[in-house]
């Protein structure tokens, strides 16, 4: 595995973490970021966590069918 695929697949598995604790907890992402207490930030962080939660997934699949095709020999 070259350097860049381990780097693209441990981004992959930071941000898919950060993602799915922001859209499952995003009360804990609201006291971090010091935002207010509304119904509207609630909807945003969810939708933010999805994103980055999407975002994972598709650089860990891209990762993984990089090596699965034989990409990285």
């Amino acid at each position: 595995m070259t350097r860049s695929l381990a780097l693209m697949a441990g981004l992959a598995g930071t941000v898919g973490a950060l993602g799915l604790t922001t859209l499952l907890r995003p009360s804990l992402a609201r006291t971090a970021l010091r935002l207010p207490d509304a119904e509207p930030t609630v909807y945003a962080l969810r939708i933010a966590g999805m994103m980055l939660t999407a975002l994972g997934l598709f650089l860990g699949g891209f990762a993984a069918v990089f090596v699965a095709t034989g990409g990285a020999a």
